[in-house]
């Protein structure tokens, strides 16, 4: 269960004085949170490291209707609940939503479409020209099976070199296969189009790029800014240490320390997302008074405070 991060009136003060801080004021901004926060370390029955992957707003190619190469759909959410939870992502891929009427775009590879479903949004460019930008709107109900596991599981791939790139690779080298296991995942997601800035996440607002994090709701309350500290395990990328904001969630985003960090859109972003597999702890940054509720003792001599949400 999610700790108490307080009520409105505990950030009221806070997120007044933050509107009217001047953008690129770094020194502001740091006064800003070391007056008005303290900094919580978040674990899981005692064990406060955890997995830091990356995610990223793909793009894609694609239509507004079916014709040559585009024959994948993305599919709008069906208006009946039942409908769209009764079938799952093999069962939908072999065509029953087909004649529903709620294909939104056809693109034109199947492997881009899964990773958009993964990733949770998309900006897409026309095959007659424009772009347009989709967005998660609903799963189908069906349970998240990681791709990455399974092939963790068979011998595929080693352990110690699975990341997303590395899944995506072995896919577009083994078309049939891949098309096999990606119908082991039962879930599916479902998008709609997004008018104006975006990415959205799940908290209702346009990601920020190296800025934002998926978290565990579960855990974790949207709009928590959170100082992260999470080193490579694989890759050969700088490590990560920067103030984030909790902004968005996601099927694989599962625990107490989990966390998913958003790195903008294009294929710098993709490079950066798609070989992140961090190890790393991060600390929750509360109102003073919310803080001292949830560890009366206060900070600890190295200036955290030691698991108090958990």
């Amino acid at each position: 269960m999610s700790a108490d991060f307080g009520r409105v009136g505990d950030w009221r003060a806070l997120c007044e004085t933050a509107k009217v801080l001047s953008a690129g004021d770094d020194q502001a901004a740091r006064r800003f949170f070391e007056t008005g926060f303290l900094p919580l370390a978040v674990a899981d029955y005692g064990t406060s490291e955890g997995l830091f992957t990356g995610y990223y707003e793909i793009e894609l190619n694609g239509s507004r209707r079916r014709h040559g190469r585009y024959q994948t759909p993305i599919y709008r959410k069906p208006p009946d609940p039942g409908l769209g939870r009764q079938y799952t992502r093999a069962e939908i891929e072999d065509g029953a939503l087909t004649g529903q009427d709620l294909e939104l775009l056809w693109v034109d590879d199947p492997i881009d479409a899964f990773f958009l479903q993964i990733q949770g949004s998309g900006r897409v460019r026309l095959g007659r020209g424009g772009n347009l930008r989709v967005g998660y709107d609903g799963q189908n109900g069906q349970p998240y099976v990681a791709v990455g596991r399974l092939l963790i599981e068979r011998g595929i791939i080693p352990r110690d070199n699975v990341t997303m790139a590395t899944i995506r690779t072995w896919m577009k080298q083994n078309p049939e296969a891949g098309a096999t296991l990606r119908r082991e995942n039962p879930s599916y997601v479902f998008f709609r189009e997004i008018r104006g800035v975006g990415p959205i996440g799940a908290e209702g607002v346009a990601l920020t790029q190296e800025r934002s994090i998926a978290v565990d709701r579960a855990f974790i309350g949207l709009g928590v800014p959170i100082w992260l500290e999470a080193d490579e395990r694989f890759a050969a990328a700088d490590s990560v240490r920067r103030l984030v904001v909790a902004q968005d969630t996601g099927g694989a985003i599962k625990g107490p320390v989990r966390g998913d960090l958003f790195w903008g859109t294009g294929s710098a972003a993709a490079d950066r997302a798609g070989v992140m597999n961090a190890r790393g702890h991060y600390y929750l940054l509360l109102p003073r008074k919310v803080a001292s509720r949830l560890v009366p003792g206060g900070l600890t001599p190295s200036g955290r405070v030691g698991e108090g949400a958990d």
